[in-house]
This record gives C-alpha cells, sequence and structure tokens, in this order.
C-alpha cells in the first residue's frame, strides 16, 4: 500500500497537519468516484447500467452536490483514524523489531494490518454514518448532518447497528495485507534493481499496483460491509440494497444466488480509476504542506524551492535547530557585548 514517509525534520503535529489536509484534500477531489463505488457495491438503482451511466443517473436524481454526500464525515473520520493508525503501528512494530531495530517486511504488513482493524474499531460509526448519508435519495432525505445521522442511527436501531458489518473489516484484513506482501515481495523481479534504488515515482507506482491488487482480492468483504451498513427494515425500500438478508453469512449467498459471483466486485470500475489521481493528490498536496514547514522551521531557503539552507545541520529535528539558533544568537550577542566594552 502507498506510504508517506516520516521526515524527522517535521514536528509530530506538522506531520499530522501534512497527512491530514493532504487526505483531505484528496478524498474531496476524488468524492464522486467514491460515491458510485458505494452506491454499487450497495446495488442501489443509480448503477444499474454500468460505471459511465451511474454519473448521469446520480447528476439527474442528487443533482451536482449528490457527488459530494458523505464526504464531510468521510474528512472527519480521516483525522481520529491516522492517528490512531499511527499510534498503533508504531506500538505494534516495537514490540516486533530485534535488537538492530528490524523487521521484516510480512510483519511490518501485518502490524499495519492490525493497526488498521484498531482505527476502524474507533472510527466505525463514522463509516456507517457515511454510507447511510451517501445511499439515501437527495429528494427524500433520511438523515441530515454527522451527528444527527448517528443519534438517529442508535436511538432507531440501537448500537450494534453503528458496528453492523465490523466483523468483515477484520476478515478483509487478511487477504488485503496478503495482496500487499505478494506485490513488496516481487518489486526487485518487476524493477530489476533493488528497493533500496528505487526512485519517487518508482515507489508510488508500487503503491498504486499494491493497492490495486491487495483492494482486488479484498473487495467483496467490502461490498458485503456496505450492503450491511447501509440495509436497515426502518428506511425506505431497506436502505436501497438490491439483496435482502439475515446477516454476513446469508449476505454472501442472497448477492452470488441472486447478482451472480462477479457481483461481489461491483463499482471496482470506479475503485481502480480512483488509485491514481488518489495517491497522486496525496504525495503531492502532501510534499506541499511539507515545504511550506520545512521553510518555516529553517532547513530550505523557500517554500517553492528545494534548496538547503546554507549552513544548517539537516540531521537535526527541529527543537534541536531551534536550541541551536539560540545558542548561536546569544553567544553572537555576547562576542558583540564584549567587543563593545573593549573599545570603550
Amino acid at each position: 500500500m502507498a506510504t508517506i514517509k516520516t521526515d524527522n525534520r517535521l514536528t509530530g503535529s506538522q506531520s499530522f497537519l501534512c497527512v491530514g489536509f493532504a487526505g483531505v484534500f484528496s478524498k474531496t477531489v476524488t468524492s464522486p468516484l467514491e460515491v458510485v463505488k458505494i452506491k454499487s457495491q450497495v446495488g442501489t438503482f443509480h448503477c444499474k447500467k454500468g460505471f459511465l451511466h451511474s454519473f448521469l443517473f446520480i447528476y439527474q436524481n442528487d443533482g451536482l452536490r449528490g457527488f459530494w454526500k458523505g464526504n464531510l464525515v468521510s474528512c472527519l473520520r480521516l483525522f481520529p483514524y491516522s492517528a490512531i493508525h499511527l499510534a498503533t503501528y508504531k506500538k505494534i512494530v516495537h514490540i516486533h523489531m530485534d535488537e538492530l531495530g528490524y523487521i521484516s517486511q510480512w510483519r511490518a504488513i501485518f502490524a499495519g494490518g492490525l493497526a488498521g482493524i484498531g482505527a476502524a474499531l474507533a472510527t466505525y460509526p463514522l463509516e456507517v454514518a457515511e454510507t447511510r448519508l451517501i445511499v439515501q435519495n437527495c429528494r427524500e432525505p433520511t438523515y441530515s448532518g454527522v451527528c444527527r445521522t448517528l443519534s438517529q442511527i442508535y436511538r432507531t436501531e440501537g448500537l450494534l447497528a453503528l458496528y453492523r458489518g465490523f466483523s468483515l473489516t477484520v476478515l478483509g484484513a487478511f487477504p488485503f495485507s496478503i495482496g500487499c506482501y505478494a506485490v513488496f515481495r516481487n518489486l526487485d523481479t518487476l524493477w530489476q534493481e533493488p528497493p533500496s534504488r528505487f526512485t519517487s515515482l518508482q515507489n508510488f507506482i508500487n503503491g498504486c499496483i499494491a493497492t490495486g491488487v491487495a483492494q482486488g482480492l479484498s473487495y467483496p468483504f467490502e461490498t458485503v460491509k456496505r450492503k450491511m451498513q447501509a440495509q436497515s427494515s426502518r428506511l425506505p425500500h431497506y436502505g436501497g440494497a438490491d439483496v435482502h438478508f439475515t446477516g454476513m453469512m446469508d449476505c454472501f449467498r442472497q448477492v452470488v444466488k441472486n447478482k451472480g459471483l462477479f457481483s461481489l466486485w461491483n463499482g471496482f470500475t470506479a475503485n481502480m480509476v480512483k488509485i491514481v489521481p488518489y495517491f497522486g493528490l496525496l504525495f503531492s498536496c502532501f510534499e506541499m504542506c511539507k515545504q511550506v514547514f520545512l521553510y518555516r522551521n529553517g532547513y530550505i531557503v523557500s517554500p517553492l524551492s528545494h534548496k538547503l539552507a546554507p549552513g544548517v545541520d539537516q540531521s537535526l529535528g527541529p527543537h534541536e535547530l531551534e536550541e541551536v539558533k539560540k545558542y548561536l544568537k546569544k553567544r553572537n550577542f555576547q562576542s558583540q557585548e564584549s567587543s563593545f566594552r573593549n573599545r570603550w
């Protein structure tokens, strides 16, 4: 899966803000593809005629704003998810490191999967709210706003409704991790050179390939999860799902029986089309935000340039560099004061 490398020249809060800004911007721009994907997974009437017609039907029935339904809750979910995922991942990696601080690639991917499950558990109600907001009809809305949606689901369906389908997140993490591992194990064969020599473009392509393969393997679990999140006997047309079911296994059976095996991959075209612009925007926005903070911290001469500031030790952290600057400023002041006294 595509990842953003941490830079020790940024503080923890600066790194978090860079990731948050990049995530919000990339999610907002690619929201129309995400809406088409989720509606296709649930099986609403908008997506009966394929990928391209879905955009026209959504525009005709929900208007232009229909392509950004659920985007606010998706962006709000990003911040706690990223914070919990990062903290959990660091803890698990630290446990599995050897004496030299090394961790195998498989264990690193496994740690990422466990961290993802933990972050998903904490933020899952927001994902349920996102699905409900996306699949509802804008002309006859049942929900409005993030807090009202969560409150209404809790009052009418109970707490468990906010975690309906969570077990599929856990099950889907295994094929997802296997897909990532299979891709990264064969990258040196693909490029005919060791991973240590990969360029930024190669790493970006590697991330897109790994994400595509991993999501392809875990996609049926996500499709069933979205149907379970959307379906409710208290909603018009049972929430818009194209099959009615009583549980996870029954949902798999009903989908395969009534819609065919390949319908478990409905919306996969929109998902694949989304990968390149999403990660492209994610990386570029992160780099832009990072440049601003590096300039503010004094490591580069301009936020529009990668030119390093002369005389600055790039291995120092932001706080260490600030202390060095204070020391040098104090020493220069004392030197000037001593010179002034000698003159008199």
